[in-house]
Formats: structure tokens, sequence, C-alpha cells
């Protein structure tokens, strides 16, 4: 009786103490499975701009004739530099994107890029930042493997691990054995 009181209280204690870096993780893990469908870091916008160039001497270009043509396309951003990446095109960098023209055309692409809220955060401590939090990140990894073990031993009796409790776990247990057939041994 004394063995399964101190599971079940180890159970609750780790869950209570690792609930915030459960949600992290869970949160960075939905962002890292669907990285290839959107940037979980930044919100990436892309608008169509026009610009009259002509009064311009591109090969004399300054920032002090960037600037008036910045805030023409964009008022408000802040200037940060500018260049010719190939001829023809004029790359102004701003605080958070660049702006592209044809200076051909005038015709270009604003692009801005923002900070996710909340995945950007997540994502940041996912990626281990320091010594310290690599630490702790392993501290907690262990732990899962600890709330797993325990959690198996919560219950008795039929919903317990003798029971309904076998069935899910060998479920739970299937489940990834036949991704790995399926994707990395290409079994199927």
């Amino acid at each position: 009786m004394k063995l399964r009181k101190l599971n079940r209280d180890l159970h609750r204690d780790l869950g209570y103490i690792f609930f915030a870096m459960t949600v992290i993780y869970g949160l960075s893990g939905i962002a890292l499975n669907h990285i290839d469908d959107w940037n979980p870091n930044y919100v990436i916008r892309n608008k169509e701009v026009s610009v009259n160039i002509s009064t311009l001497n591109l090969k004399t270009l300054s920032r002090e004739n960037v600037i008036p043509l910045l805030n023409e396309i964009a008022p408000g951003e802040k200037y940060k530099n500018h260049y010719f990446p190939e001829e023809g095109i004029l790359k102004i960098f701003i605080k958070d994107g660049n702006i592209q023209i044809d200076t051909r055309t005038g015709q270009g692409i604003l692009e801005t890029s923002k900070r996710r809220p909340i995945f950007h955060q997540v994502n940041y401590l996912h990626y281990n930042p320091k010594k310290w939090w690599t630490i702790f990140s392993d501290i907690f990894a262990g732990s899962l493997i600890l709330l797993a073990v325990t959690g198996l031993f919560v219950l008795k009796g039929k919903n317990g691990i003798t029971g309904r409790g076998a069935w899910l776990t060998s479920l739970g247990i299937i489940i990834p054995i036949l991704f790995l057939l399926l994707y990395y041994w290409n079994v199927f």
C-alpha cells in the first residue's frame, strides 16, 4: 500500500512541477511538426508596392535619396541600409524586413516579418538556448519517463494496467512501431 501511495504522489507532484514544460514542449512540437506548412517563429507578409523612381540618379544613390523613397513606399518604416544585389534591383533594408524594387519599372515587394507570439518563445526554449536550460530540459525529459511509468500504476483493478490499461498501453506501443515499420524501415 505504501508503494502505491508513493507512486501516486510522485506522479501527481511531477505533473504539477512540469505542467508548464509539458505545454511548452507540446506547443513547440506541434509547430515543428508543421514547419513545412508555416513558419512557427515569424509572421511574414509580402505586399506589392509601386514607386516613381525616374527622378533618382541610381548611380549616385545615397541614404539621403533612399529615405524619401522609403517614406513614399512604407511610411513609418525605419531605414537600415540599401544596395543593388543585381543590376536593375534596389534592395532597401528596414527594421523588420526589406523592400526589393525593380529600378526599370518601379514595381516591388515589401516583405516584413514579425515574431509570432507564443510560438517564437516556446520554440526558443525547445532549442535549448543555454547550458542551465539544457540541464533543466534533461531533468524534464527524465521526469516524462517517470510520469509515463508511474502513470501506469496510478489506477488498479479493471481500469488499471492489468485490465483496460494494458490494452490502451499496448495500443500506444503498437502505433509508433507501425509508423516505424511504414516510414523508417519501409516494410509496407
